[in-house]
């Protein structure tokens, strides 16, 4: 169900309570948003602590019963369409943000620009069911692009790129396309990359305080201390996600074949189905470096973030594992 306030809404018919979506997580405590307007909520303990159900994260949609005076409950979470996961401290699972149609991949066009880090970013996209956008900041720094839109579409081919000037307005209105009514798109960037900037020129007033970077090396500094959903005046919203280059490659097999596609064509083609690789005769792999078709750049960034899939993956079983032990 589409609400100009919420968003697009999961069905929710038949359960208790009305709709709402989590703008921010303060520890117990969850800012929310519905149609009565801005309020705080605390999960209802029966449902949460002892019926297992799934807890809520910036942008899901949840159903609670509303208190006008005082916090609401949350009485259960609606499914998700898309979301962000992470390992959390103790090994397990944590999902960091939900419920999201396009991903801003951004990288600014200083020393901040990493193509390593945006096939990183690329493949969590496509692992998190959203849609990838590429927006390259702060386009007043360089007067020749040229080089910066070849790599990023060795990259990232056939995905949306944007260059964009927060100082000059360049390229701003190329993203309103992202920012229809309900819609809500994710920033993925490093610190410093201008992403408060980026939402204080969408929003056309200054929502999020931005931060300066050191001259020497164009790092950041870290201007927003948690996850939180905003909402522009045209009706999208806006989660901006801290941490996130903390992800990790966390269960992206599906990511990596989509981010990928240009390795993954020459996979099962060789002579050999256990083929290494390496050395082995009849390698479709190594011929195609060979003969210019495959980047071994690509292949050896394909090659790093599936063994850091797999490795993320050997520590989630083991986590399942000690977690039936210590809890039959």
């Amino acid at each position: 169900m589409e609400n100009i306030i919420l968003g697009s809404i999961p069905d929710y018919e038949g359960r208790p309570g009305i709709p709402a979506r989590v703008t921010a997580v303060h520890k117990q405590r969850y800012q929310i948003l519905c149609t009565q307007g801005e309020t705080y909520a605390q999960l209802k303990t029966r449902e949460y602590y002892l019926d297992g159900e799934v807890f809520p994260t910036t942008g899901d949609y949840v159903m609670i019963d509303y208190i006008p005076n005082g916090d609401s409950r949350i009485l259960s979470t609606l499914p998700r369409k898309t979301c962000f996961r992470r390992r959390d401290p103790d090994g397990g699972e944590q999902v960091v943000a939900a419920n999201f149609d396009y991903v801003f991949l951004m990288q600014s066009l200083n020393m901040d620009f990493n193509p390593k880090r945006l096939e990183r970013y690329l493949t969590q996209t496509y692992q998190s069911g959203a849609e990838p956008v590429v927006v390259l900041t702060k386009a007043d720094l360089v007067s020749d692009y040229g080089d910066y839109i070849r790599k990023t579409q060795q990259v990232a081919a056939g995905v949306p790129l944007h260059l964009v000037s927060t100082r000059t307005g360049a390229g701003l209105e190329e993203l309103s396309a992202y920012l229809a009514p309900g819609k809500t798109v994710v920033f993925l960037g490093s610190s410093g990359v201008g992403k408060s900037s980026l939402v204080n020129a969408l929003a056309g007033q200054e929502v999020m305080t931005a931060g300066g970077i050191r001259e020497q090396d164009s790092k950041g500094r870290h201007t927003t201390t948690y996850r939180q959903l905003l909402t522009l005046p045209g009706g999208a919203m806006i989660i901006d996600t801290p941490g996130m280059r903390e992800l990790g490659m966390w269960g992206v097999d599906q990511g990596l074949e989509e981010a990928f596609g240009d390795v993954e064509r020459f996979l099962g083609r060789c002579r050999f189905s256990d083929c290494k690789h390496i050395r082995e005769p009849g390698c479709a792999v190594r011929a195609a470096i060979e003969s210019g078709e495959l980047e071994l750049a690509r292949w050896e960034s394909y090659c790093k973030l599936q063994a850091e899939a797999r490795s993320a993956e050997l520590r989630r079983n083991a986590h399942g594992k000690k977690r039936r032990y210590t809890n039959p």
